[in-house]
């Protein structure tokens, strides 16, 4: 049932748009009919030949990013939550920090790293990282400090007290800050890109639209927006299995 709903809006949808799209500037505003025929153009690789180079650098992008992400996110939430006197001193600094607009940094990244990956590896970084640090605080405060004192009293180092206790305790928090920094890195790769570089998928956006090819610009839309569904659906995935696992 919900699945034909969704379908019933999808095709709704679409009439409203081509039906209004006729009666406006053709170079502004395409309607699906013609959207159609310039996926296949893109697909096909036609109207942009390079297209699965910029597609796979924007790819490599997302991955170093939220690898870092990841990587440094659970470090240092680990470090704040631990230790209570950093959490207390630090974790309002990064509360406030991630209140500020993201889009704001992206000037200083882009005069600092230049237009090549860095600055769109650097953007899509900072994006993914506040969501997956101050979920790790907020999972660690969930956790039962007995079970922390039991592990120590054992003799469980800090990595094992993480690794076996810590992260079993929060697994479901901790995945969905994972699956919403994942998000926010991929919107600030592709947005890095459309505001300033070489290459990448945001790159081919900026081009189509500075050049009014409306319906190849709509197109590579569709496009990204399949690659972050894609994305967001097997991060949902791994979600459910967590929330299964730590049940």
């Amino acid at each position: 049932m919900v699945v034909l709903v969704r379908i019933g809006l999808l095709g709704a949808s679409l009439v409203i748009w081509e039906i209004g799209a006729r009666g406006l500037n053709p170079l502004l505003y395409v309607p699906p009919s013609t959207v159609g025929p310039a996926l296949v153009s893109v697909v096909t690789l036609e109207s942009f030949p390079r297209l699965p180079d910029h597609l796979w650098l924007t790819i490599k992008e997302i991955l170093i990013a939220y690898g870092l992400a990841v990587a440094i996110g659970l470090g240092l939430g680990f470090s704040l939550g631990l230790w209570k006197t950093l959490g207390k001193v630090y974790g309002p600094i990064l509360s406030a920090l991630y209140a500020v607009p993201s889009v704001v940094w992206y000037p200083s990244l882009m005069l600092f790293f230049g237009l090549d990956a860095t600055s769109k590896i650097a953007f899509g970084f900072l994006l993914g990282f506040f969501p997956i640090v101050l979920t790790v605080l907020a999972g660690i405060k969930q956790v039962d400090r007995h079970l922390i004192a039991v592990a120590q009293s054992m003799g469980a180092r800090p990595v094992a007290l993480f690794v076996k206790v810590m992260i079993p305790a929060m697994a479901s928090t901790l995945v969905s800050g994972l699956r919403a920094g994942l998000a926010l890195t991929v919107v600030g790769v592709i947005v890095g890109e459309v505001l300033g570089s070489r290459a990448g998928l945001g790159f081919l956006l900026n081009h189509a639209y500075g050049l009014l090819q409306t319906p190849e610009y709509v197109a590579l839309v569709v496009v990204a927006a399949v690659i972050v569904l894609a994305v967001d659906s097997l991060a949902a995935l791994f979600e459910r299995r967590a929330k299964r696992w730590s049940e």
